[in-house]
């Protein structure tokens, strides 16, 4: 298996997953994914996961798809 196959992400996978913000902002470094937004309609594919930072409880939306973005994400607590 290539090392892109065994670190590609999907989306209904993504649910509780650990995350390290590269560049975090009001300490909120680590994040876990506390949702995976349902599509309207149902069947189509995912697009929005809700994380939650760990030090302030506070929840945002984002497109899942910006967690590939090793620039502005890692996996797991670093």
């Amino acid at each position: 298996m290539t090392r892109a196959a065994s670190n590609a992400l999907s989306p209904k996978k993504l649910l509780h997953t650990k995350w390290t913000a590269v560049a975090p902002r009001n300490k909120e470094k680590h994040f876990l994914v506390t949702k995976v937004i349902e599509p309207e309609p149902p069947g189509s594919p995912v697009v929005s996961v809700e994380i939650e930072a760990v030090h302030s409880r506070r929840a945002r939306i984002i497109a899942w798809r910006e967690l590939t973005d090793a620039a502005r994400w890692r996996r797991g607590w670093v």
